[in-house]
């Protein structure tokens, strides 16, 4: 799980808290992310951490969450999925966002339905734009009737995937965003995306917390 950001975006609601800890519908972010790997018995949980970690260590100890501090400088998603792999071995690794929330089936759940390692490289969870709750931008994937997925607007990338970790080791900066994994895999057309069916809300502002609970609040009626 990746909750090493500063959450900028969120601004005061960081000044004494890490963005994980900030709660949605009366639970920490962070926890409706780990109820997705807990569910399909994800084994071992590691969440890399940096930006006030010793809160974040204090709430994930009686989790049976395993931690990776980031220091002295924040690494990325690429980075710090690199720094983790002592815990979580060379095979493909479920990574989860820990800044979203979503209503409907479990996305690693349909992940792993659907993951075909001789083909796939990587399997990205990805929402259409109009289930995206509290999202702005344009998106970041067009989805091939093959499930092969390409950079565009239009599917937005729900921040969970199961992805092969080899070719982590060729790339030379330390610290570095998945995006570069990413590009080598499509490259050699072995970048996939699953449509996820139910809704998700992007949590990284302030906003997205009250539409994230007015979502949650829509789907148990």
């Amino acid at each position: 799980m990746f909750a090493a950001g500063f959450g900028t975006r969120m601004k005061k609601l960081t000044q004494d808290r890490p963005k994980p800890l900030i709660e949605v519908a009366g639970r920490p972010l962070i926890d409706h992310a780990l109820d997705l790997a807990q569910q399909e018995s994800c084994d071992p949980i590691v969440a890399n951490l940096h930006y006030k970690a010793d809160m974040l260590s204090a709430h994930l100890s009686a989790k049976d969450v395993r931690t990776v501090i980031e220091a002295p400088h924040i690494l990325e998603t690429g980075g710090g999925l690199r720094n983790a792999l002592s815990i979580l071995g060379n095979h493909p690794v479920v990574t989860l966002n820990t800044d979203a929330v979503w209503a409907g089936p479990n996305p690693v759940a349909l992940l792993r339905n659907f993951w075909n390692p001789d083909k796939m490289d990587a399997l990205l969870i990805c929402i259409p734009r109009e289930n995206a709750i509290g999202y702005q931008r344009s998106g970041d994937f067009l989805l091939s009737e093959t499930g092969k997925i390409k950079r565009g607007p239009g599917l937005v990338y729900g921040g969970v995937q199961i992805i092969k970790t080899e070719e982590l080791s060729d790339i030379t900066e330390t610290a570095f965003s998945l995006n570069l994994l990413w590009d080598r895999m499509l490259r050699s057309d072995r970048l996939y995306g699953l449509c996820y069916p139910g809704k998700w809300c992007d949590v990284g502002h302030p906003e997205g917390i009250k539409m994230a609970e007015k979502m949650l609040e829509n789907d148990h009626v």
